[in-house]
C-alpha cells in the first residue's frame, strides 16, 4: 500500500488514545511484533518476551495515554518494554543467586550417613552415661545442657547456691568423661 506524502504524514501525525479500543488496536498492530523482538533480544525467552510486550501495551491502555502520533506511541512502548525486560533479567539473576545460595548452604550443612551415625551413637552413649550419675549431678547437668539455664537459675530451681551448682556441674562432667572416655565421644563441629 503506497501513500502520497500528505497521507503518510497524516497517518503519522494523528493523535491516538490508548484507552480507546480502535486506537489501542492501531497501536497494538503497529508495535507488538517490534516490542516482542526487543524484549526477546534482552530476555532470550519467548514466553517472557511475549508477556513483557503485552504488559507494556496494557500499561499504555490502563493509563489512558494519548500519543500525538503512532511513532510517539512506539518510542514510549520501546522504553517501557526495554526497562521491563532489563528488570526481568535482574530479578531472574537475583532469584538464581538466591537458589544457588540455598542449595549450597543445604549441601554444605548436610552430613553424611556416617556422620549421622556417629552423632547418634554419641548421643546414646551420653544418655546412658548420664543415667549412671547420681541424681543430684544429673539434675544440674540436665538443667545446664538441655534447659540451657545459667548457674544462678539452676541454683534457684534446685534451692542451692550458685557455687554449689558450679561444683556439681564440674563433678558431673568429670564423671561423664570417666564413664564414656574422652576419645569415645564424637563431637560435631
Amino acid at each position: 500500500m503506497f501513500y502520497n506524502v500528505d497521507e503518510s504524514q497524516n497517518a503519522i501525525m494523528e493523535q491516538l488514545d490508548a484507552a480507546k479500543p480502535a486506537d489501542f488496536r492501531k497501536i497494538y498492530d503497529a508495535s507488538m511484533q517490534m516490542l516482542f523482538r526487543i524484549s526477546f533480544k534482552i530476555v532470550n525467552d519467548e514466553e517472557a518476551a511475549e508477556d513483557l510486550a503485552h504488559d507494556s501495551l496494557i500499561k499504555a491502555n490502563e493509563k489512558g495515554l494519548v500519543f500525538p502520533s503512532i511513532n510517539d506511541a512506539k518510542y514510549w512502548l520501546i522504553r517501557v518494554v526495554k526497562n521491563a525486560s532489563l528488570n526481568y533479567i535482574k530479578r531472574k539473576d537475583r532469584e538464581r543467586k538466591a537458589y544457588e545460595k540455598v542449595l549450597y548452604e543445604e549441601h554444605s550443612k548436610s552430613d553424611s550417613g556416617e556422620t549421622d551415625l556417629l552423632k547418634q551413637e554419641s548421643i546414646n552413649k551420653a544418655r546412658e552415661a548420664l543415667k549412671k550419675l547420681p541424681q543430684n549431678l544429673q539434675d544440674v547437668l540436665m538443667l545446664r545442657e538441655y534447659a540451657d539455664l545459667n548457674y544462678k537459675e539452676i541454683g534457684r530451681v534446685l534451692g542451692i547456691t550458685e557455687g554449689n551448682v558450679k561444683v556439681r556441674i564440674f563433678r558431673a562432667r568429670e564423671q561423664l568423661v570417666k564413664i564414656i572416655g574422652e576419645d569415645n565421644v564424637f563431637l560435631p563441629e
